[in-house]
């Protein structure tokens, strides 16, 4: 499975983004999606992930939206509210069958999309 993840970007604090990724490969939908994070000097993070449910860190619960389109083998993470500490360089990752919040137990990655949020 090969991912492309894309449509970061600069936005105001407040605003709003929608990233993409892009999987190739047969069975997307038996994969599990994950988004992660990883801010300048700081640790990779846990955003949100999916396969037939959702899952999301508490950091962006209720501001940030995961969905999927099996049909077009993509995953998409609507971030609403953002808020400077939002900015980072975000990944998608993909996982067989069931979500995991780590990131080592992913096995694919994309290879980065740059959100920044200016105050």
């Amino acid at each position: 499975v090969q991912l492309q993840a894309y449509g970061g970007g600069l936005v105001q604090a407040g605003g709003f983004l929608r990233l993409s990724c892009a999987a190739s490969g047969r069975a997307f939908s038996t994969y599990a999606m994950g988004w992660f994070r990883q801010a300048p000097e700081k640790e990779r993070e846990f955003v949100s992930a999916i396969s037939g449910i959702t899952f999301y860190a508490d950091s962006v619960k209720g501001r940030f939206t995961i969905s999927r389109d099996n049909a077009k083998n993509t995953v998409y993470l609507q971030m609403n509210s953002l808020k400077p500490e939002d900015t980072a360089v975000y990944y998608c990752a993909a996982r067989k069958f069931t979500i995991r919040a780590a990131g080592n137990d992913y096995e694919y990655w994309g290879q980065g999309t740059l959100v920044t949020v200016s105050s």
